[in-house]
């Protein structure tokens, strides 16, 4: 008997180019109208190499910013972090992944600070140094102890979430921070960590993904950080909850595909996207059809977009989570695990044995 399986990210052929199959860890600076981003395809190898332990680090981060939940080490900075907020409620008009209002994933103000201490290291994006104070505090917007004042449960202060003797070893004060710098002062704090992460190598592609894990001490965190800050790379203007939707799939980058799955142990594509969008305070149905058939229609697609696959679109049997620059996050089939994988995103073109159909704004 031969069954139809549309429903959950239907079994395909594995003949596009795995991403496990790539032999060396690639960091790639992409630079486009002006803003620098990290292509993140070729670097998640290291999630696919350490498989179950990597899935155990990455299941930390579900259900809250990355900076809450995942420990650092004596000599690293966040030691738990404030986080990023979550449920944040919808994206508002124009698309699920763009901001209007109050709902920026980074604030244009932060982002003008990140802009100007990743210029003091040749070769940091800015973007990195962004999802870096977006993990931590929310851009300086928690209200968690430790970000405005005090020290959280670990010690860490401040907006970047410093450890004492990190931040003063590394102290700067940017042009309007104040004197004698502080950890406080999201002007110096943002230099400071542009400061730190160069002095760790994160102005060259070889150095960037020990840098930010120098920064805290888990993989999780550096899955995290480092695409979310392609997506911010790709979109400046990226939504608080498309952020938060990115971040929570990034925190599950080597967890098994399952299928039927719906987390935290194992994902297929539909359950993957849903809890990521679920994770912002945005429901969305369960299977990848009826994700396409909810709507409204993206195009072109944005990051936290739902971008999807199959036959046609009354036969779509895969779904992944776009982060822009070709590029999504999604549970392919069975032998797999959550991975980034690159995506055309032209209706009709071929994805392996399948075809792109089109993209949908959660929230929107």
């Amino acid at each position: 008997m031969v069954v139809s399986v549309p429903a959950r990210c239907a079994p395909r052929r594995a003949d596009r180019t795995l991403l496990a199959a790539r032999a060396t860890v690639l960091v790639m600076g992409l630079r486009r109208t002006g803003w620098a981003a990290i292509g993140v395809a070729g670097f998640m190898v290291v999630a696919v190499a350490l498989g179950g332990c990597v899935a155990v680090l990455a299941g930390a981060t579900a259900g809250g910013g990355a900076g809450a939940t995942v420990g650092g080490t004596a000599g690293g900075t966040s030691s738990g972090g404030a986080g990023a907020a979550s449920g944040s409620g919808a994206g508002g008009a124009g698309g699920g992944g763009q901001a209007v209002g109050d709902q920026a994933a980074v604030p244009a103000w932060w982002e003008q600070l990140d802009q100007g201490a990743a210029a003091t290291c040749d070769g940091l994006p800015w973007a990195v140094l962004a999802a870096v104070g977006r993990v931590e505090s929310d851009s300086g917007r928690s209200t968690a102890p430790g970000v405005a004042s005090g020290a959280n449960a670990a010690g860490a202060e401040g907006p970047m979430q410093f450890e004492p003797a990190t931040f003063a070893a590394y102290a700067t004060t940017g042009p309007g921070g104040v004197e004698p710098p502080s950890p406080y002062d999201p002007v110096d704090a943002v230099y400071t960590a542009a400061a730190l992460l160069c002095a760790n190598g994160a102005g060259t592609s070889a150095g960037l993904f020990g840098a930010v894990w120098d920064y805290n001490h888990s993989t999780a965190y550096v899955n995290v950080v480092l695409v979310l800050a392609d997506a911010l790379g790709a979109a400046p203007d990226l939504g608080s909850p498309a952020a938060t939707a990115i971040a929570f799939a990034a925190g599950q980058l080597g967890v098994p595909y399952l299928w039927g799955g719906t987390g935290p142990g194992g994902y297929d594509c539909s359950g993957l996207v849903q809890a990521a969008w679920r994770s912002a305070g945005v429901a969305l149905p369960r299977v990848a059809q009826t994700q396409f058939d909810a709507g409204p229609a993206a195009t072109p697609p944005v990051a936290g977009d739902l971008v999807f696959f199959g036959g046609s679109a009354t036969a779509v049997t895969h779904v992944g989570l776009y982060l822009g620059a070709g590029e999504m996050i999604d549970a392919p089939y069975t032998g797999t695990v959550v991975r980034v994988d690159p995506v055309p995103t032209t209706p009709g073109a071929a994805f392996g044995s399948d075809r792109y159909i089109g993209a949908t704004a959660p929230g929107a």
